[in-house]
């Protein structure tokens, strides 16, 4: 795959270099000889969130050709939709509490992560080489004197480039009794600095870098319903050696520890960031493309944010960062602006003249309380319902609506004010991707119901309320975060520079796979064991209690990250793929018993119900990819890119 993938980069090389001139400050000097031959060279592991080589690689040969979208529906099936990100996750340059690592260990050399001094590039002669022929380089970094090197024509050279500096780069290739042929080339890498903020939308939600291993038996959890129904089973943790039963509860710290211990891991537990995240896969897919650069990528957006509390101030953390064995809740998250800032401080610091190239920004659903629209939705039962409407757990559309148009036009006017500095005062280099109606399905709202809502027994998706809901999102909510973004329909802006970059064209490719979606092609699993009748849990708690699906299959069997036609994740998703416990909520909302009600309604929605999937996301990268490219001003992509997914997944497929 890397000698095709180098053949790809000679047949497009004209064009790339085409790209590469329009924002390098040195014109190339090497042309194509009357034989064909060139100096062709790329930026290695130029995604350098990742510390290894190896993983930068598994992306950049899946993406030859591709779509973000279909290569990460190859990917899912390569891992036989056990994802990607579970291996990577550990071999990053972001610890999980979110601190970078400085210096970081990539590829076994120390760099700094935010101020890289060079970068690794692979040299080498392309084109119609002569059989046997030999080639004397001179590499001139402006640092002592020209090193030289004589090699076979076919061997390539891996050396350091400069940041900020030309190296120049000549070649005598000699062939038989032939006069030697001189190629030149001027080498300049360009390090993008992109940093990533918002909400439970930007950060990946819904998608664990690792997700929840399963055990096949069920676990209790008691019901705010009382009487016959005050207890249920759903599928347990794998490997969890405490008491599944309600009737011994788990109130013990080590009880506690030994059952989050067995969660999903994100690459930061805090915020449920995410390497699925559209942010993550656009910068990546950004480096991919464009072999001239290095990306250095900044992920900050964090699970439940809004403007007010997440970006412009502290947020209450998601979950606690747990190891083998502590528990470690801090509470809360840094504002992710004032994280930005001090990051962008020190590393003009360090290195006068770094700035910041780009923000990728999602945020304004919380701000609306689109959290409190959704349980709205799928809270049926009347006790829950009384109960969820005094602590403030229900919303409606009517405050939503006041909130609309009252809190959210001031917020943001406050965040483009914070922003602008960051950015050279042009928010065109702030790239708003706006978000994607979960709700729809073949041209209209899906129906409500049961149907991957059943893991709780009070859900149940009320089509009325779910028609409103999905009708004030298409047509309010996302109408006004474009006039926001855009600085039109009445929005008033202070001047020149305030028009965020912005991107939608992604929404019409959600309009057929919201939650409800379902097709031929699904998952055998999600077909026989999630049913459209909303009965794919046991009643009986006996049962249940060894195997709680009807389906009779193991819940083991579930895949996270295989192809789907919804590309939302609906409850049942939500809690299979997560599995959630919220442990840095509020100590007054804390449940004290693992089995406790509380933690069946949190385990079942905290984990990215209502959520893009991995595919969802990927559709997002797609749609942000070339915006991204022309503020940058990086011209047409090195590789051509065919849009369509892969074939429908076989019928054979878990």
């Amino acid at each position: 795959m890397i000698k095709f993938r180098h053949l790809l980069f000679f047949a497009v090389s004209v064009a790339a270099f085409s790209a590469f001139s329009a924002f390098s400050p040195v014109s190339a000097q090497n042309a194509a000889t009357a034989s064909g031959m060139q100096i062709s060279w790329e930026v290695r592991n130029r995604f350098r969130l990742f510390r290894e080589e190896r993983d930068f690689l598994l992306h950049t040969e899946g993406l030859a050709g591709r779509s973000i979208l279909a290569t990460e529906q190859a990917l899912e099936l390569q891992s036989d939709g056990r994802g990607w990100a579970r291996n990577t996750v550990g071999r990053l340059c972001i610890d999980p509490s979110g601190r970078v690592q400085e210096p970081c260990l990539r590829d076994n050399v120390k760099e700094s992560y935010l101020t890289p001094a060079d970068h690794p590039v692979t040299i080498r002669l392309t084109g119609t080489i002569p059989v046997g022929a030999i080639c004397a380089w001179t590499v001139d970094d402006g640092e002592g004197a020209p090193r030289q090197l004589t090699l076979d024509c076919n061997e390539a050279i891996n050396l350091r480039a400069r940041y900020g500096r030309v190296t120049a780069v000549g070649v005598d290739v000699s062939s038989g009794s032939e006069a030697p042929q001189h190629l030149t080339e001027s080498i300049q890498v360009r390090d993008i600095f992109i940093a990533g903020l918002g909400d439970s939308i930007a950060s990946g939600e819904g998608n664990p870098d690792r997700p929840v291993a399963l055990a096949d038996v069920g676990f209790c959890f008691r019901s705010y319903l009382g009487g016959s129904t005050g207890q249920y089973f759903r599928p347990s943790r794998a490997n969890y050696k405490g008491s599944r039963a309600c009737e011994t509860p788990d109130t013990s710290a080590n009880a506690l520890l030994a059952w989050q211990r067995l969660g999903a891991q994100w690459f930061n537990p805090a915020c449920h960031r995410s390497l699925y995240s559209y942010q993550t896969q656009a910068a990546l897919a950004l480096a991919i493309q464009y072999t001239h650069i290095a990306v250095t990528y900044l992920p900050l957006a964090c699970s439940g944010a809004t403007i007010n509390e997440g970006l412009l101030g502290p947020l209450r953390a998601r979950e606690c960062l747990v190891t083998k064995n502590t528990m470690n809740c801090e509470g809360t998250v840094s504002a992710q602006v004032a994280e930005l800032r001090e990051a962008v401080s020190a590393a003009k610091r360090r290195q006068p003249g770094r700035q910041l190239d780009l923000i990728l920004l999602s945020v304004g659903a919380n701000d609306i309380n689109f959290s409190g629209l959704v349980a709205d939705v799928i809270v049926e039962n009347g006790t829950e319902r009384a109960l969820f409407r005094r602590t403030g757990v229900l919303g409606s559309i009517d405050d939503s609506r006041a909130s609309l148009a009252r809190d959210l036009p001031q917020r943001f006017r406050r965040l483009r004010e914070a922003l602008k500095p960051l950015v050279g005062g042009d928010l065109s280099h702030v790239v708003f991707v706006s978000y994607g109606n979960p709700a729809l399905v073949n041209g209209g709202v899906c129906p409500g119901g049961q149907a991957g809502f059943d893991i709780h027994p009070s859900f149940n998706a009320d089509p009325e309320r779910l028609g409103a809901t999905a009708g004030f999102v298409q047509n309010e909510f996302l109408p006004m975060i474009k006039n926001l973004a855009q600085c039109t329909g009445g929005v008033l802006c202070g001047g020149g520079g305030d028009i965020m970059t912005f991107v939608d064209r992604h929404q019409e490719a959600f309009q057929n796979h919201g939650f409800c979606a379902r097709a031929s092609s699904d998952p055998r699993f999600d077909q026989q064991c999630f049913l459209a009748s909303g009965n794919s849990f046991k009643d009986n708690i006996v049962e249940a209690a060894n195997n709680p699906l009807t389906c009779g299959q193991a819940a083991s069997d579930f895949r996270a990250y295989l192809p789907r036609a919804r590309w939302i994740r609906d409850a049942n998703d939500s809690y299979f793929t997560a599995m959630t416990y919220p442990l840095a909520a509020k100590s007054s909302a804390q449940p004290s018993d693992i089995h406790d009600a509380t933690w069946g309604v949190l385990s079942a929605v905290y984990g990215g119900a209502i959520h893009p999937t991995a595919e969802g996301h990927a559709v997002m990268a797609d749609a942000a990819l070339p915006a991204m490219a022309a503020v940058l001003g990086l011209g047409a992509p090195e590789t051509e890119i065919v849009s369509e997914p892969i074939a429908p997944i076989p019928s054979g497929s878990r």
